[in-house]
């Protein structure tokens, strides 16, 4: 009998790992049901699946050789080292984070230890935008579309403030000379990311002095990305240190949130910020002016 179930624990164990295998490496985004299946498995966490199967088995050494397998590949997807170029006062600090709703500016400036250049924050809360200007008089302040607020140093220009039927929102805006792009895709699971991702390429038009930056809900090897790819360098594989992902709780399971910078802009520094604060950690890249 005990033999038996060893053979079931088997089977059933070689068909979770082989399963989630197919989901991350083959199956993907191929359909919406398996996109769903591919966000919701990132390779952490098939790593610790993987892990845990091993308990109960005595001969766990292949169990131990797949997991050590796919850390290698994680940490060689995931994990950066750059030497950071110095940064000089006339350089742009440009700063994304998603405050989940809990944090506004105030948060933000404490959080980056600093008040940047530009700060843009998603799925932030009601912000008292006339006690920050009477706070920062010589400072702009914006209040868009969707809880999405904008701080400059320079005064900037709304060029468009765009959401689509599922609640996708790109506001295209300029200062100090560069093209801005702030974007928060929806998170519904009942939404294709295909379809807001189809939403947010076809709003960015313009590909030189861009920085295009936001809350894009799928992660950085996801397909529909394919099109900012080809157009952008993205800011952390450039010039971050550490591991990549933003999401969630400073576990590194997704890297959700992306800085993309023009190829005719150079990025001389990226760094994550981790925080309690959000589900999201902060972002912040330097740009060469």
């Amino acid at each position: 009998m005990i033999k038996i179930f060893k053979i079931l624990y088997w089977i059933i164990n070689a068909v979770i790992i082989t399963a989630l295998l197919a989901v991350h490496f083959v199956l993907k985004e191929r359909s919406f049901s398996d996109s769903l299946n591919y966000y919701a498995h990132p390779l952490p966490l098939i790593i610790l699946v993987v892990l845990i199967l091993s308990i109960f088995i005595k001969k766990r050494k292949y169990h131990l050789i797949l997991a050590g397998v796919l850390l290698i590949i994680w940490l060689g997807r995931s994990f950066k080292i750059h030497i950071p170029e110095s940064i000089n006062d006339s350089d742009l600090e440009v700063v994304f984070w998603n405050a989940s709703r809990d944090n506004g500016f105030e948060e933000g400036f404490n959080l980056n230890k600093g008040i940047p250049d530009i700060l843009v924050l998603v799925e932030s809360k009601r912000i008292n935008m006339e006690l920050f200007h009477r706070t920062y008089p010589k400072y702009f302040f914006y209040k868009l579309k969707r809880e999405i607020y904008i701080f400059s140093k320079t005064e900037i220009e709304i060029e468009s403030d765009n959401t689509s039927n599922y609640n996708s929102t790109v506001v295209n805006f300029k200062t100090n000379g560069i093209n801005f792009y702030a974007v928060d895709v929806t998170g519904s699971p009942d939404v294709p990311r295909t379809w807001e991702l189809d939403f947010v390429n076809q709003l960015i038009k313009t590909k030189e002095k861009t920085i295009v930056l936001g809350d894009f809900n799928v992660p950085y090897e996801s397909k529909n990305l394919k099109e900012i790819k080809e157009n952008f360098n993205h800011a952390f594989n450039k010039k971050g240190n550490g591991f990549r992902e933003t999401w969630f709780w400073n576990i590194p399971l997704l890297s959700l949130d992306h800085i993309w910078v023009s190829k005719d802009l150079k990025i001389l520094k990226t760094q994550k910020l981790n925080t309690f604060k959000s589900d999201h950690c902060m972002l912040k890249t330097y740009i060469k002016q």
